[in-house]
């Protein structure tokens, strides 16, 4: 699905108006709004309530929100255990990856971390996105940080990035970083031919989880015991949740995609009304709501 829009919209504009309906979804669920309350309280019409989501999402209001229930979380967690055993090569599309993403990783050497990122240079710029404010930090070798903002909080966005690795140099450098946003938020631009570099910087614990999460195809789900069972440490589950919660690279490698059990959204660093956004824009590009 290529992020086009029409004059009156942006990614990051129409991911507002968006936020600010699933916020009040959230809080009054049970009086299930109609569309023209909704469009009521934005101050316009149900047909340009309705544009602006199909716009933004794929899919209109009704079916943005049908997939953000909790059946349609049990329906990406079907076969959740095995669905990370499938076979998965950077530049063949296997069941159920059509629509990938597709990246090609690499770790960065376990002493740079240890150095807290000692004689490392990250290059960083915000660039807007479908999900508001994208940070976008790369190095040579590749992207290792992606993460979000609301409007006016880019700066603690920021600190909370850099303080992962206190010890590199960051250097703001938009010309480095706009071409990797257009890779990663451009789905016409997911090609298995011409993969995303990645780089992770973390502990290999971290990475191992990290890499798991690369498994998860779009429009699927799975939890954190049945990675721990994957990493064969099927004890691991709270460990597991503290990796997934410290992924540097945000959507790129989908930890919006792991759930409760029970199909609850638990937690998401960048927010969970982010998380239920990411979710429900994902199911229009798959196809799955």
């Amino acid at each position: 699905m290529m992020m086009t829009h029409d004059t009156d919209g942006s990614p990051a504009r129409d991911y507002e108006m968006v936020r600010r309906n699933l916020d009040f979804l959230r809080e009054n669920w049970r009086s299930q709004p109609t569309l023209e309350e909704l469009a009521a309280r934005n101050n316009m019409s149900a047909a340009h309530l309705q544009r602006l989501f199909t716009r933004w999402a794929g899919l209109s209001p009704k079916a943005f929100l049908q997939a953000l229930t909790i059946d349609h979380a049990r329906k990406l967690l079907r076969d959740s255990a095995t669905v990370l055993d499938t076979a998965y090569e950077v530049g063949l599309s296997g069941p159920g990856r059509l629509h990938d993403l597709f990246v090609t990783h690499e770790g960065m050497a376990p002493g740079v971390y240890k150095a807290r990122g000692r004689g490392l240079t990250i290059q960083y710029g915000f660039h807007d996105c479908p999900f508001g404010r994208a940070l976008i930090m790369v190095t040579d070798l590749g992207l290792c940080g992606l993460a979000f903002a609301d409007p006016g909080k880019e700066r603690a966005a920021l600190d909370d990035m850099t303080r992962r690795w206190p010890e590199a140099d960051f250097v703001e450098n938009l010309a480095a970083t706009a071409p990797f946003v257009a890779r990663i938020f451009n789905t016409a631009q997911w090609q298995a031919e011409q993969p995303l570099r990645i780089v992770f910087i973390g502990t290999e614990f971290e990475t191992q989880v990290w890499q798991t999460l690369l498994r998860i195809p779009l429009g699927r789900a799975t939890t954190y015991s049945d990675i721990a069972a994957h990493l064969g440490k099927p004890r691991a589950s709270r460990a597991v949740g503290s990796a997934v919660g410290k992924n540097p690279i945000s959507f790129v490698v989908p930890c919006h995609r792991v759930l409760g059990k029970s199909g609850s959204l638990c937690g998401y660093h960048w927010g969970l009304t982010r998380k239920q956004a990411i979710l429900g824009w994902e199911a229009g590009v798959s196809g799955s709501a």
